[in-house]
């Protein structure tokens, strides 16, 4: 077969071959594209009527191709893709029409390399065999002789003076006779090459001798050292470790990783001798005292606190070197509650002697201190819990392109997050890490050593020796994970992989490595990418991310329908991503002005990532914690005081304008707990043109959960999956299943075929069915409420995934939920999902997390003061410590798209399965605000202010409005049996659902422009959670387009609120539900709409 195909399109997505049929426009157009569910197996995709139909080309057991095409027709197979595509051109074969137009792969555009990034140079290897330019190939004869010739001229020009004149012989005699021998073999196939062996062995002979008479030796002494090994255990089994089969290579690599273990080992054993038990000497965490003002009687009184994390105990002291006039245990120490509207302001709720609880409110000097002080107690808390696994972790991530140059002699300050940007108080410097994530590009040292270097800092840090989880490299990209050593048995299923994205996607100087683990019942996943250079390759750096996304293999084989996005519930993405601020070179000077002004907000504005991921290219549905910090690139070396924006070259010079190439990014399932604690750069590490990046994260985990109950007795758990409607942007022809994966069921899901409704903006709606009910392993809802179910909206002609979403058991918590997510594949939107959702668990109530300890309160709604009560409640208080429970992020006072909402009930239902018993509430919200009335939130009720994030000055604020929130239908629990169905009056096209039903509201996540051409009573209209993918001001006479590549994604518009309205007759009239197709008559029609007004 040639080696180049026109119609072959490789390793191209679903989505990209539909675009490019699309832009083709001509029935009979075609492409081959490889399978995305069956490895070795290929696509077919023809353009038939604006419709693109896929089928899947098998190999069978003989590597022969068949095409699965219309029942009744006669399988063929053809030994090569060319023969199959030549015989398609026939018409009658079984497809929807004959292959005609192949449609040409679109030419990538090549990286052009940098001197520094590319690996040191091999010798050139001067073959002159065929250089691809004659006709006819040289005979194999005629290479050996050449390569043979090439070699001997090589070996007479190198000084051989100190080589024993026998090895010299060896060398000549294998260059002159043996390696034409070794050629022969490789040209058939046998990479044995025997001439190779025989010289080494020749050579190494005195040294396989010397290596078996010490490798003995030296496995005792690596046994003498082995702590895990009991003494007295009786003769050690002698092992055959002079085996004479073994290669010299092979002993050699043996004996170096033994003297590497017995220095580890050794090492190990003296860091220990001087310590504790546990592999570390006691904490260094030191007794910390803060200076804080109490008001009595409307007067500031001076006060101190005083952390003794050790003892688990907090003092409290008029002043600094007197006696502690009072302290509280840990355990009496109930939560802390911050106040949003002043950042210095605490309050600490706790338990006196005589089981009276007391509020304690202080006001710190400034943010960073009470920060500090909560940390501590954090960790005290923490160190001191009867619980046996924890619930809350920290994580710390930082990423550094080290120039090709050594580290300085101290980097503490990039592990204790000090500098520039979201930092850490001083107070918190020795609070360590349960995990260290590195992350290095350009990195010139050795695995070995650099790990060697990450340990010694991070025990003169914490005096704590860390584990090493994991450790992968690709060239000169590194990523390291080390862990306290209490987690070593905790961590589990720990996979590491890399991916090329370099010239051709094949050199390893540019490109991504990735760990992934189990840490218990949380799956984590770490990618530390460096992208492609250049300001100008904005759309390279886009197609290395989609690369990484789909050939980076992680995680859980099971769910190989997901890329990496949807794998793991936390995944944090590092590294010189390489996106610049896209300013012309002449403004070079301004843009140093604005930096040395600290004004970063118009830079930013400019800065390549936040564009694309604003226009969804990439990083969809990603987050980053706003960026205080000067950009991290390019530097001058040894000095942080000026950027280097320009570089001689030999075209020219070279712009490389200062940009936040560094960055951190994550990605978490819906309703868990993460938080970022701090994010920004170092001052005092100058040895590379960039600077060392810090983030850490306080993140939520779950314990491998192990129920008390007896099985035989409990009942039976359920999660009922309902209504599901999916919107998929798609233009193939195709019928559409769901699959349903999670790790708290026992198999994988399938439902039946869904039914296809097509639409004029080229969109298809698949409706699935009423009820799907999936049985987990375990009822209990402390194990439930931390499960995630995966959902992926397959095809069933070619079983490929047509998108991947996360739905929340914990949304169900209380009652009957619906959701709406955005379904992706392979980082690009591709439809939404809606449906609902309830949960059936057995008895229990969930115990309380850590990470509930602390608190945010607005001051209007804080209970009322006063000692002596003997019962507390901050019900009123609205907890955003975490912005992911309420479906959004906090970036510059905008709502970002987190891609799912949730229409929760009020959180004081019962939990399912509770009888109605009130559970511990844990300040997991979505948005949703409702009176005691159970009626929508009006204008008295406004939800509640994002507060201003206080370690990097006010930000604006942003205000989440009663507009804000769309109208949706919340349906009710139905009954056990699932049988009370009817269809909505007046609506024939709309399917069963539960009744009765009452309105409940989502959060809006997004908040888009009123369209331009609908009138201005369509602005107190409500939208819908995610953005539309057509645009709204565009009237019905736009044209369907072909292409499938559409800036978003179908959304209901212009739905009404019966509040506003004197038409709706009875309460009993169903509202609008996101997902239906709209009524005959509307008065609104010049505007595409997806959902159904109220009348």
């Amino acid at each position: 077969m040639p080696s180049y195909q026109p119609w072959c399109h490789g390793t191209i997505t679903r989505s990209q071959a539909e675009d490019l049929l699309s832009k083709a426009a001509r029935d009979g157009s075609f492409l081959i594209r490889a399978s995305e569910s069956i490895k070795g197996a290929y696509a077919l995709c023809v353009l038939f009527q604006n419709c693109v139909y896929t089928y899947r080309i098998l190999p069978n057991e003989d590597k022969k191709l068949s095409v699965q095409a219309s029942e009744g027709v006669p399988i063929r197979f053809f030994s090569m893709l060319p023969e199959l595509v030549e015989a398609y051109y026939s018409p009658n074969m079984g497809l929807i029409t004959h292959l005609q137009y192949p449609v040409v792969r679109e030419d990538e555009m090549d990286e052009e390399p940098e001197c520094s990034d590319l690996p040191p140079q091999l010798p050139p290897r001067n073959f002159l065999a065929n250089d691809g330019k004659d006709s006819e190939p040289k005979s194999s004869e005629q290479g050996s002789k050449s390569l043979s010739d090439t070699y001997l001229t090589r070996l007479q020009h190198m000084d051989t003076s100190t080589i024993p004149e026998e090895h010299q012989m060896a060398l000549q005699e294998y260059f002159r006779t043996s390696i034409s021998l070794d050629a022969e073999q490789v040209q058939f196939g046998y990479p044995n090459l025997p001439g190779l062996k025989k010289l080494i062995m020749d050579i190494c002979k005195n040294l396989n001798s010397e290596i078996s008479r010490i490798l003995p030796v030296l496995e005792v002494f690596h046994r003498a050292l082995d702590q895990q090994l009991s003494p007295g255990i009786g003769q050690i089994p002698k092992q055959n470790c002079c085996d004479s089969g073994q290669s010299v290579s092979f002993k050699l690599e043996r004996l170096t990783k033994l003297l590497y273990c017995i220095e580890d080992k050794a090492k190990m054993s003296l860091f220990e001798s001087v310590g504790n038990e546990g592999g570390h000497r006691k904490s260094l965490i030191p007794v910390v005292t803060f200076e804080v003002k109490q008001e009595s009687l409307a007067i500031p009184t001076k006060m101190f606190l005083k952390v003794d994390v050790e003892s688990g105990k907090l003092f409290l002291k008029k002043s600094k070197d007197g006696p502690e006039d009072k302290f509280f245990v840990h355990n009496k120490i109930l939560q802390l509650v911050k106040s949003q509207r002043m950042h210095t302001k605490l309050v600490i709720v706790a338990e006196s002697e005589k089981e009276k609880i007391l509020r304690k409110e202080f006001t710190f000097d400034d943010t960073k201190k009470r920060e500090g002080f909560c940390q501590l107690l954090q960790q005290m808390k923490n160190k001191h819990s009867e619980k046996p696994e924890p619930d809350m972790i920290t994580v710390f991530v930082g990423t550094w392109n080290m120039g090709n140059a050594g580290p300085p002699h101290s980097i503490d300050s990039w592990f204790q997050c000090k500098g520039q940007g979201k930092t850490r108080d001083d107070t918190a410097d020795h609070i360590p890490h349960d995990f260290y994530v590195i992350g290095t590009q350009e990195d010139p040292l050795g695995e070995r050593e650099w790990a060697y270097t990450l340990k010694g800092v991070l025990r003169k840090i914490t005096n704590i020796s860390f584990k090493q989880v994991a450790i992968h490299t690709l060239w000169n990209i590194r990523i390291v994970v080390l862990a306290k050593p209490e987690h070593e048995n905790r961590i589990s299923h720990v996979f590491s992989d890399s991916v090329k994205t370099g010239i051709a996607n094949t050199l390893g100087n540019k490109g991504a490595v990735g760990v992934s683990f189990m840490f218990k019942g949380t799956s984590f996943g770490f990618v530390n990418s460096h992208l492609t250079s250049g300001s100008e390759k904005k759309l390279r750096r886009n197609q290395n991310y989609t690369n990484i996304l789909r050939f980076l293999n992680l995680g859980d084989k099971k769910l190989n329908p997901f890329d990496i996005t949807h794998q793991f519930t936390h995944l944090f993405w590092l590294g010189d991503l390489n996106y610049r601020v896209e300013f012309p070179s002449t403004e070079a000077e301004y843009i140093v002005t604005k930096i040395k002004q600290q004004q970063y907000q118009e830079l930013l504005s400019k800065d390549q990532l936040n564009m694309e991921r604003n226009d969804g290219k990439v990083f969809l549905h990603f987050d980053e914690e706003e960026i205080t910090f000067a950009p991290t690139y390019r530097f001058e070396r040894d000095t942080r005081d000026k950027y280097a924006y320009t570089k001689a070259k030999a075209t020219g010079t070279k712009y490389n304008l200062p940009s936040w190439c560094d960055r951190v990014l994550r990605k978490s399932y819906p309703l868990v707990h993460v938080v970022c604690q701090a994010y920004g750069c170092t001052n005092d590490i100058m040895t590379s043109d960039h600077s060392p990046l810090f983030a850490t994260f306080e993140v939520g985990v779950a314990s491998q959960f192990v129920s008390k109950q007896d099985p035989n007795s409990a009942p039976q758990g359920g999660i009922q999956i309902m209504n599901c409607v999916a919107t998929l942007l798609t233009k193939s022809k195709t019928k559409f299943f769901i699959e349903y994966h999670s790790s708290c069921l026992e198999k994988t899901v399938k439902t039946l075929e869904g039914e296809n409704t097509e639409h004029l903006d080229g969109s298809i709606k698949v409706w699935f069915g009423n009820q799907v009910e999936l049985i987990p392993i375990i009822s209990d809802p402390e194990y439930l409420l931390d499960q995630h179910i995966l959902i992926c909206v397959k095809s069933t002609d070619c079983d490929e995934s047509y998108g991947e979403g996360c739905v929340a058991l914990r949304a169900a918590q209380f009652a009957y939920t619906e959701f709406q997510i955005t379904l992706t594949h392979h980082g690009e939107r591709t439809g939404t999902l809606t449906g609902g959702i309830q949960l059936r668990t057995s008895e229990g109530t969930p115990t309380e997390k850590l990470y509930d300890f602390i608190k945010v309160e607005k001051d209007d709604t804080v209970a009322s003061k006063g000692k002596g009560s003997d019962k507390f409640s901050v019900t009123q208080a609205h907890d955003i410590s975490n912005p992911n429970y309420i479906g959004m992020s906090y970036k510059s006072g905008n709502v970002v798209d987190k891609g799912w909402s949730y229409s929760m009930p009020p959180k004081h239902l019962p939990t399912p399965g509770q009888g109605g018993k009130d559970a511990k509430q844990g300040g997991y919200d979505v948005g949703t605000t409702r009176s005691t009335a159970g009626k929508p939130m009006g204008e008295d009720e406004k939800g509640s202010e994002m507060f201003d994030n206080p370690l990097y000055g006010a930000m604006g604020k942003s205000r989440i409005k009663d507009q804000d929130h769309p109208p949706k239908d919340l349906l009710v629990p139905p009954d056990p049996n699932f049988a009370n169905f009817k269809v909505a009056e007046g609506d024939p096209d709309r399917r069963p659902v539960p009744t009765p039903r009452h309105r409940s509201f989502t959060c809006s996540e997004t908040k888009p422009p009123a369209p331009t051409g609908i009138p201005s009573r369509a602005s107190g209209h409500k939208k819908p959670v995610v953005p539309s993918r057509s645009e709204g001001g565009l009237g019905s006479e736009r044209p369907p387009l072909p292409s499938k590549s559409r800036p978003g994604i179908p959304e209901p518009q212009n739905l009404r609120d019966y509040r506003e309205s004197s038409e709706l007759l009875s309460k009993l009239r169903p509202p609008a539900r996101p997902g239906q197709p709209p009524p005959p008559k509307d008065l609104h029609a010049e505007s595409p709409k997806t959902g159904r007004s109220v009348k």
